[in-house]
């Protein structure tokens, strides 16, 4: 047996695969390869034995180590293995890719982040991981109080061309107490300032304590008798936050719900009953993973059973909500105190949650045009939420956050009515932040779901143009959806931008409904629609 091979027999199981002597540390053996089942384990043998025998073609070389991410099994039998890479043991951001192999295992092809090849010409940082801390507390913004910065040397080659950095995460609090942080990249040569980025994907807007009406609860009895919001089946749990001020929330922080009899809030906006917005964000967590679970398959927000921890009532008078990967858990505040109760309604928690479900997945960087589609895909599969559920007082809508900032914070038929978002591509689209960047892809899911021109829909009235004066007709917002979701988790990378996204969901399309079929033709329309070509 050569001794590539040998090699490879011994680190399948742990997930992994080394060139050269390299070894994995053990904090980093990825937790779904932990679980697998033996169809999951032969795929990751096959694509280990594909990028060994094939290096060239992935760039493979002398001290890397690949990470298997996640794995997609098609009813075929076809297989797409995802992962990541390490370089003498540091991070490589941009390294990134997906094996695609038929079910014997054979190679069939692959889709590549930015880098191929991931050795840095320098492997000596001239900047040390102190003054790339005091750098990043200097630069940090809107954080107040004190503010700890945690250094990390890294291989940066988002851009193509690796080269070391320091990736510099620093965690405070903001202007309303909630938990916030913000990562810096920077040349650990030069010193110079690469990218920086939230390290918390927030939607903007307001919120309500109650959105869905009488609605039921799945809680969990304890010994004491007393009732507890703990879902026993999907295993996520919903406290109180006590406005706590801390960036250290995590999943051992706040008070958990619990009720003598089982009957919880009071239905009202404002309530001084604090479990009322515990309701919607406990019952619409669920309705999140069941969207997930009865559609796609997906068996939570990670695809390993994982339950989330959701947190209201973070910080004082926090007009917010986010998801934190950090702590793996949701994060809700109480409003502006005087207008805008909490913000818990079907399509923001479908929204943060799929933050989650992006970063186990293409982990779309939080920057450019990447971070438009990361946005956009948590508009998109969010509002999908909402469509799901089919709730008879909060109705399904091409319209975001409608129920907690009235009319709505950003609509799919025609974006840029907000003032600030994007309907078609430009070269400009990566410099906007990206809560607009992101109405290009709302743009196309509105088109390739409902297509062009005037028309009602659910008693709302839509009308949406196109960049070339086309007519799209629409394939609905299901099969536009399961589009989506397949480009995401089978073909976008962490660098993918606005015209890879289109090579995704064209790769998609073809996959689930043949590449002469009414729903590709509608896919490639569409994006020419909002000028992605």
């Amino acid at each position: 047996m050569p001794r590539s091979l040998l090699a490879l027999s011994t680190m399948v199981a742990a997930g992994v695969i080394t060139a050269g002597a390299m070894a994995l540390p053990a904090h980093s053996q990825p937790h779904a390869v932990q679980h697998a089942t033996s169809v999951r384990d032969t795929a990751i043998s096959h694509a280990t034995a594909n990028v060994t025998r094939h290096a060239d073609t992935f760039g493979f070389g002398a001290g890397q180590t690949l990470h298997v991410k996640d794995v997609v099994i098609d009813a075929n039998g076809t297989q797409h293995v995802r992962f990541e890479r390490t370089y003498q043991g540091l991070p490589v951001v941009g390294g990134d890719f997906v094996v695609h192999q038929k079910a014997d295992g054979s190679l069939k092809g692959s889709t590549h982040a930015k880098a191929h090849q991931v050795a840095p010409k320098s492997v000596t940082p001239a900047l040390d991981s102190k003054g790339a801390a005091a750098g990043a507390l200097k630069h940090s913004q809107g954080l107040v109080g004190n503010a700890k910065s945690t250094p990390e040397l890294i291989v940066w080659a988002a851009d193509g061309t690796p080269r070391l950095a320091w990736r510099t995460t620093v965690q405070g609090l903001g202007d309303k107490g909630q938990p916030h942080g913000e990562v810096f990249v920077t040349d650990a040569t030069t010193g110079a300032a690469i990218e920086n980025y939230d390290v918390e994907h927030e939607a903007t807007g307001t919120g309500h304590s109650e959105y869905t009406g009488d609605i039921t609860l799945d809680t969990t009895q304890q010994a004491d008798g007393t009732f507890a919001l703990v879902d026993p089946t999907r295993k996520h749990i919903t406290k109180d936050a006590r406005n706590a001020s801390s960036s250290s929330l995590n999943s051992s922080s706040g008070t958990l719900f619990t009720d003598a009899d089982n009957i919880w809030g009071d239905g009202r906006k404002f309530s001084t009953d604090r479990s009322t917005a515990a309701v919607d964000a406990h019952a619409n967590t669920a309705k999140t993973y069941d969207y997930y679970k009865s559609t796609f398959g997906r068996n939570g927000i990670k695809n390993d059973g994982r339950g989330a921890t959701v947190f209201v009532h973070v910080g004082t008078n926090w007009d917010n909500a986010q998801w934190s990967d950090s702590c793996f858990c949701m994060m809700t505040g109480d409003g502006n105190g005087t207008t805008d109760p909490e913000q818990v309604d079907l399509d923001t928690m479908g929204h943060e949650m799929t933050h989650g479900v992006t970063s186990a997945t293409a982990n779309l960087r939080y920057s450019g045009e990447s971070g438009g589609l990361n946005e956009a895909t948590s508009d998109i599969l969010g509002t999908m939420v909402e469509w799901y559920a089919n709730n008879p007082v909060d109705t399904p809508d091409y319209l975001f956050s409608d129920q907690s900032t009235p009319p709505w914070l950003r609509r799919f038929d025609k974006p840029s009515l907000d003032g600030r978002s994007a309907d078609y591509w430009s070269k400009s689209v990566g410099r906007l932040d990206v809560h607009n960047s992101s109405g290009v892809g709302n743009h196309w899911f509105y088109l390739a779901s409902e297509g062009s021109g005037a028309k009602t829909i659910n008693g709302i009235s839509y009308n949406s143009p196109t960049y070339n004066g086309s007519t799209v007709t629409g394939i609905g917002n299901q099969k536009a959806s399961a589009i989506w979701y397949r480009a995401l988790t089978v073909y976008m990378t962490s660098t993918t931008d606005y015209k890879g996204a289109r090579t995704a969901t064209l790769n998609a399309a073809k996959d689930l409904y043949g590449a002469t079929s009414p729903e590709y033709a509608t896919v490639a329309a569409a994006w020419s629609a909002v000028n992605v070509l």
